[in-house]
Order: structure tokens, then C-alpha cells, then sequence
């Protein structure tokens, strides 16, 4: 388990890797037997690469055990609506996945639980909310390794917190600090939350306030600080609001009082013991050697391997 690190933890939003390895590894890429694993070798090089230039004391690969959570959807029932596949009466609806990923899933799970990478996901909750946790208890500075802009929330550099972001795989990625938010967005860490909750989100089925931008959003925060000050300007009828602004984000009270549960990641989630430490050796050699020959995983592997041992 996490135990007061103050070396350097790397925090993996796992899905979001094997997404972009999905995508830009072509599936030309097989094990012995035809089946595509793109996916479970991207993510092998991806890990080789972010161990290999930026290495961490601890890593903690962190999965969606829910990826869309009932209680963020009893707040917001748009919430990640459009990318549901099959909805269940019990346990997590089914995502949209492409039909060649999903069988690569379990491949990378077992693969890194071999090599003894910390995997974490826990029930009701999905990796923002793990990385959120753990953020939220390090001792020591965390580098977020994500596709997934949502995490910009966490970037703090007086705790060391930044979000490496893949421009192209992740050999250019982007070193996200309150400067490069301020840049881009004009808000520090602890602003982008509100920032995009009043912008809304089409691909997490986020409505935002009609007619409230990025750009806008960006300036009403800037005038006044946070939402709740925001929402003290609406009350405020000498405050700098046009009326437009001021009508639309009045009609927007109801999504703006369940917004922020829904957007903000978890800190509380009850993370298992795991040892995050990174691994020296391999965990299950046998099962790993199986695992290399069944899927085909060559190179990709024992790169990693040779990385870790370094």
C-alpha cells in the first residue's frame, strides 16, 4: 500500500493509454494465433517509454471499475449516455468499445499483474476517482499520465502535481502546470473544474450553461474567482454580468447545484492495499513467460522488462 511516498508516483489513467495504443498501433500487430493485440503492446511500449524518460519511484496502473458511475448519473442523467452499449439492471452499464479492444483488455490486465505493475480500480468509482485518491494522499509529487482533460482539476505545482498529456503517443507529451493552464485556459488547476462544468462536455454528455464558452467561462471566473462567486454575482444586480449572462446562468441553478459532484474527481475513494512500488523483477515470471508466448508480446515486453531492471 501507499506508504507516506515522497518519491516520485506516476498515476496511469490506464484506459485512456490503451485507447490511444488501440488507435495508433495498427492491428496488423498479432499473436501467434491472428487475434489483434495493438492494444496490449502499445500500452507495453507506452509504459517502456514513460518509465524509461521520467522515472518514477511508484506506479500504479488506475482502472474503471465503473466507467460511469449510478451516482453521478442520478445528478446527471445525460452523463456518458451516448457511449452506452448495453445498458444493465445490475452492476455497470456496458460501454461502446471497438469489437478488437475488448478482448485485448483482460490480456493487459493479466500482463501487468504478472510484471507486478499495481493495478487499482474499485467499485462505483471510475480511474479519475482513483487518481484523485491517490493524488489527494501523496507525500510526495505525482506525474498524470492522461488523454483526459478532466484531470487538469488536480494539477497543482505547489504539491509537484502535473499532467503529462500525449500530443503523439507518448514520446511528445505535453507537461501540463498551472502555467500551461493559465496559458490555455486561463485558470489554474483549481479553477478548470468550474471552467468545464460551465462549458459543458459533449463526449461526457456534459450540458453546460447555454451560451457560456470556454472563452466565457474563462472570464466570468477570472472576475469572480469561483462558481459560487459566480453564483453570488447572479444574486448581485450591481455585479459586471450582462443580462443575458445573468438570465442563462439563473435558468441553469438545478445542472449548476449537481454540476460540481459530477465533474470533481473523488478523494475519498477507499483504495485497496497495493504495494505501488515499481516493480524490479517480474511478479509471476511463469505466468508472464505464458502469457508472452500466447499473445505474442516480443519486444514490447522485454523492453519493459529491461526498463524496470534499470
Amino acid at each position: 500500500m501507499m506508504r507516506g511516498v515522497t518519491g516520485r508516483l506516476m498515476l496511469l489513467d490506464t484506459a485512456s493509454l490503451y485507447f490511444r495504443a488501440y488507435f495508433g498501433v495498427p492491428d496488423s500487430v498479432r499473436a501467434p494465433d491472428g487475434t489483434p493485440v495493438n492494444a496490449v503492446r502499445g500500452l507495453l511500449d507506452f509504459i517502456d517509454r514513460l518509465v524509461k524518460d521520467h522515472r518514477p519511484d511508484e506506479l500504479v496502473a488506475c482502472m474503471d471499475a465503473d466507467w460511469r458511475p449510478q451516482w453521478r448519473v442520478e445528478l446527471i442523467p445525460s452523463y456518458k449516455a451516448h457511449r452506452v452499449a448495453e445498458e444493465h439492471a445490475v452492476g455497470p452499464d456496458e460501454e461502446e468499445v471497438p469489437d478488437t479492444l475488448s478482448p485485448q483488455v483482460p490480456v493487459i490486465e493479466d500482463v501487468l499483474d504478472a510484471v507486478g505493475i499495481a493495478r487499482v480500480g474499485v467499485a462505483g468509482y471510475e480511474a479519475d476517482d482513483v487518481i484523485g485518491t491517490f493524488t489527494a494522499r501523496a507525500k510526495g509529487p505525482v506525474d498524470i499520465v492522461t488523454g483526459d482533460r478532466d484531470l487538469y482539476q488536480l494539477v497543482d505545482d505547489a504539491r509537484g502535481v502535473r499532467v503529462l498529456y500525449p500530443l503523439k503517443g507518448v514520446g511528445t507529451l505535453q507537461h501540463t502546470d498551472e502555467a500551461v493552464l493559465r496559458e490555455k485556459y486561463g485558470v489554474d488547476g483549481s479553477g478548470y473544474a468550474d471552467l468545464a462544468l460551465l462549458r459543458g462536455d459533449p463526449s461526457d454528455g456534459l450540458p453546460g450553461v447555454p451560451g457560456i464558452g470556454e472563452k466565457t467561462a474563462a472570464k466570468l471566473l477570472a472576475e469572480f474567482g469561483d462558481l459560487a462567486g459566480i453564483l453570488a454575482a447572479v444574486e448581485d444586480r450591481r455585479s459586471k454580468l450582462t443580462p443575458t449572462q445573468r438570465r442563462r446562468l439563473d435558468e441553469a441553478r438545478p445542472y449548476l447545484a449537481v454540476a460540481p459532484k459530477v465533474v470533481r474527481v473523488a478523494e475519498d475513494v477507499p483504495l485497496p492495499g497495493v504495494s505501488t512500488a515499481l516493480p524490479r523483477a517480474p511478479r509471476d515470471p511463469a505466468a508472464l513467460e505464458a502469457l508472452a508466448a500466447r499473445w505474442g508480446l516480443g519486444g514490447s515486453l522485454e523492453r519493459l522488462l529491461t526498463t524496470l531492471v534499470a
